[in-house]
């Protein structure tokens, strides 16, 4: 463990170099209190916020769909947000909106935002009935409802970039090993490396068939074995234990690192996912005869999730096919003098369950495209390996700038009212690039290839296949509704910064 002493003594990467300085100044415990005291100031003024502001418009906008049978009484409203607003706030608390586990992780803090936003909303209205001196404008509450959620959500996403922002100084960051350096641990470590924004600081593995010192994945060594745990973790500060499930073939072991730090409060233990996250993107847990027994859900998607999902899809679709239906025909005008072809590409790909079906595309392409390549080995080489060419001379001149802003794939809004696609979803990809899935490719198939996703927002052909891959392995995981929000707003700035648009 010599050599290893000196790796810590001397924080070899800038990362560690922050995370001593962060931690120096500020201890963690500090660091995450200060946090929660900001979320919880932050929801209180924007609840407060949300309240006022829908009093501004039930009272003072004249809308139409607001009858005028309550009289506007500024003191009296103030007085009910007075109480609200700490009401409010307990039903967060609550819904576990102060809680680390639930906090910095993805779109799933909105959805209990939201939850909590709604549980306040029926709360106000339960007390109505029972305290008749409660009386309000219900178009006041409504509104309330809508804009606390609103208001909250900005609030917290705002906060959210800005630790984000902070986690390159060291700040709100945990150290992490990953016990387990199999095939299933590195790729473990691969995501969570490339995830810069995911809190953990990966300084090595924990293994017990490997050399302490070796080498296992890019500057990630293995620190010791398992007998060796709680000297890693008291030499590297560790807060976070991540056991790769398949790598760990002792039950027994299993059991006894869980008996040891599950229930330390300065230490979490993680277990992947093992098997079922390449199998499957959901799990149920039934009794049978009192026998807890784990379920495999073919689908992503079921129920109501699935519904919620097809009618946004189907409601966006046809608002924006009504909107973009001149430009759509001003682009298919420039395609047909640029050159001689087809207005519409036909892209063969592959769907869910495996169906396959035409992605239509505005033509950006000369008809001629392979013969532009015969000669070209190295783009030939190219194409095989990324699908992609960065330089493609097949590309028409109008087709250039059609890409840089995404306008090409417009008519791909027609295949999501037929059904084939959603507006958003992993990127679509052809029979030959399944290939590049390996055995990801089973949950690729469970949900409708989308026009945007997470590759879409986070660079499109600038990362590199295994990271497209990845995203949309997140993506289909996690997938939820305000996931979907989320990217398609987040479309918008990214197809005018056109990054990765070739």
């Amino acid at each position: 463990m010599s050599s290893l002493m000196m790796r810590s003594q001397a924080f070899e990467t800038p990362l560690e170099v922050k995370i001593h300085r962060a931690t120096q100044s500020m201890s963690r415990q500090m660091q995450w209190r200060l946090f929660t005291i900001l979320l919880v100031f932050s929801d209180g003024l924007f609840i407060g916020l949300a309240f006022l502001t829908a009093y501004w418009i039930r009272f003072n906008l004249n809308i139409p769909l607001f009858q005028l049978e309550v009289m506007p009484s500024l003191p009296y409203y103030r007085t009910l947000v007075v109480l609200m607003v700490p009401s409010w706030l307990t039903i967060f608390w609550i819904k576990g909106l102060y809680n680390r586990n639930n906090l910095l992780g993805g779109t799933k803090e909105y959805s209990e935002l939201f939850n909590a936003s709604t549980m306040g909303f029926v709360m106000v209205i339960a007390g109505s009935f029972i305290l008749r001196e409660l009386d309000f404008a219900r178009g006041w509450l409504l509104l309330s409802w809508v804009l606390s959620f609103l208001f909250t959500a900005a609030g917290r996403f705002f906060i959210r970039r800005f630790v984000y922002y902070l986690r390159q100084y060291g700040y709100f960051v945990s150290q992490a090993v990953i016990v387990g350096a199999n095939e299933e641990g590195i790729l473990l470590a691969e995501q969570l490396v490339q995830w810069k924004t995911s809190g953990f600081h990966i300084l090595g593995f924990v293994d017990k068939k490997i050399k302490p010192g070796d080498r296992i994945y890019k500057n990630l060594i293995c620190l010791g074995n398992l007998e060796q745990i709680a000297d890693v973790i008291d030499q590297y500060e560790i807060t976070d234990l991540i056991l790769a499930t398949s790598a760990i073939s002792s039950r027994d072991k299993m059991v006894e690192i869980f008996k040891r730090y599950g229930m330390d409060s300065d230490i979490n233990v993680r277990f992947s996912s093992g098997l079922y996250e390449i199998i499957t993107t959901g799990l149920t847990v039934n009794q049978f005869a009192f026998v807890p027994l784990v379920g495999v859900n073919p689908v992503r998607m079921t129920g109501v999730d699935q519904a919620i999902k097809m009618i946004v899809d189907i409601l966006l679709t046809s608002v924006g096919l009504v909107l973009l239906s001149p430009i759509m025909v001003f682009i298919a005008l420039l395609v047909h003098f640029d050159s001689p072809g087809p207005i519409i590409h036909r892209r063969r790909v592959v769907g869910m369950n495996g169906k396959h079906f035409d992605a239509f595309k505005f033509r950006t392409m000369y008809v001629n495209g392979d013969e532009l390549l015969a000669g070209r080995p190295e783009l030939q080489q190219e194409l095989a390996e990324n699908h992609k060419l960065k330089v493609d001379p097949r590309i028409t001149k109008v087709g250039k700038y059609l890409r840089k802003l995404s306008l090409d794939e417009l008519p791909q809004l027609f295949n999501v009212l037929r059904g084939e696609m959603s507006l958003v979803g992993p990127r679509m990809i052809t029979q030959e690039e399944m290939a590049k899935y390996d055995k990801w490719d089973l949950n690729l198939v469970t949900v409708r290839p989308g026009i945007t996703g997470l590759w879409q927002v986070s660079g499109r052909s600038d990362i590199s296949y295994e990271e497209r891959v990845r995203l949309d392995m997140y993506y289909i995981r996690n997938w939820n509704i305000w996931l979907d929000v989320q990217l398609i707003l987040q479309t918008i700035p990214a197809v005018l910064k056109s990054r990765g648009a070739y």
